[in-house]
């Protein structure tokens, strides 16, 4: 059956509107369009609970889970999350126990509820859900290798996981064992620009938590004294051509689609997809080995004088191409990923690791 579609939602800043008015436009439309109605109303309960309203979110996580929801999984997750954010801590262990009892397929909700206790700096309990994970996903069996996981089929996922839990443990001071040595591999695989800490012992330095305890301020000495070390390593380096996937802000698709209709058989019709189209873009990108990505912020003037001035088609996906290479090399790309609690590139209030970032949601 073929999906009406519906126009891309035009939110309005987010100084303008409150989250618990951002989560009653995203009800409405799940009212108007009941084929999206899990991911509207999904994102209305996360709202909802940002704007300290938790049992609207916790009815609506229900409401959800009772309809014919695609992934029941990842909204029990969200759910137990936001029944912790309630205070309701009790409910969402015993939740929480029963999720794991049903073995999710995917990282998303496994990696959810592990990050929530750590949160709560609950590490035993995050450290026990980050390895049962691991073990469900990964296999008892497979050996703990980087090429193992780069061939799982959530590679992603995994990577996340395995290497949360190495957080959680080094806030535990727990001597490393066979997957913490997988972490330190997986990180060391990486690309140099995607390593923000020469190495992922320093990254996860439990003194750093220990002084957000504390003393904040010093905190926030010890995060900008790494970043400028990294920026130093990076400045030291040829700064290399960054491959760039296409972005357009939501007010700018919007514009892009009243402007050439036709557009829509390449990006769709909702700014939402075109936003994860993008993240799964650069991660598949990333997990082939792909150095040096970036994320290229589009404009339709820009784009239009672009494509006048090199005599190409709009409607080519090369000129589209072309044009994010040009972006790149004019200086108006940014890096990806960002660092995992800095704000998500795609321009929300959201850190990216809760936005773009999170594996539940790519």
């Amino acid at each position: 059956m073929s999906r009406k579609r519906r126009p891309a939602y035009r939110q309005s800043a987010p100084a303008e509107r409150t989250d618990a008015q951002q989560a009653e436009d995203l009800e409405a439309l799940a009212r108007k369009y009941p084929q999206d109605q899990e991911e509207l109303l999904t994102e209305a309960a996360e709202f909802y609970s940002r704007a300290g309203q938790h049992d609207r979110a916790l009815a609506l996580y229900q409401q959800v889970l009772d309809g014919d929801c695609e992934d029941p999984h990842l909204v029990r997750a969200l759910r137990i999350d936001a029944l912790w954010d309630a205070g309701r801590t009790d409910e969402a262990r015993e939740a929480a126990k029963e999720l794991r009892r049903r073995h999710p397929a995917g990282a998303g909700p496994w990696h959810i509820v592990a990050e929530m206790f750590e949160t709560a700096d609950e590490f035993h309990d995050a450290a026990d859900y980050f390895t049962a994970a691991v073990t469900h996903l990964l296999g008892s069996a497979t050996p703990l290798t980087v090429d193992a996981v780069r061939d799982a089929s959530d590679a992603t996922g995994i990577e996340m996981l395995v290497i949360g839990r190495h957080r959680v443990r080094r806030s535990l001071g727990q001597p490393h064992d066979d997957l913490d040595q997988l972490a330190h591999s997986l990180y060391e695989d990486r690309p140099p620009r995607l390593r923000t800490s020469s190495t992922l012992d320093d990254l996860h330095a439990p003194e750093l938590r220990a002084a957000a305890g504390n003393d904040p301020q010093a905190l926030i000495a010890s995060i900008e004294k790494l970043s400028r070390e990294v920026e130093a390593r990076r400045s030291a380096l040829s700064r290399p051509r960054l491959t760039c996937a296409l972005f357009w802000s939501r007010d700018e698709f919007t514009q892009l689609l009243d402007t050439w209709p036709e557009l829509a058989d390449h990006y769709g019709t909702e700014h939402h997809e075109h936003t994860r189209h993008v993240e799964q873009m650069l991660q598949r990108l990333s997990n082939e080995g792909g150095p040096h990505l970036g994320i290229a912020h589009a404009t339709v003037n820009d784009f239009t004088s672009f494509s006048r001035e090199e005599y190409l088609s709009l409607k080519d996906g090369d000129t589209r191409a072309r044009y994010a290479a040009d972006l790149a090399a004019r200086g108006q790309a940014t890096p990806w990923p960002p660092p995992r609690n800095n704000p998500c590139w795609c321009g929300s209030t959201r850190k990216y690791k809760k936005c773009c970032g999170n594996p539940a949601l790519t």
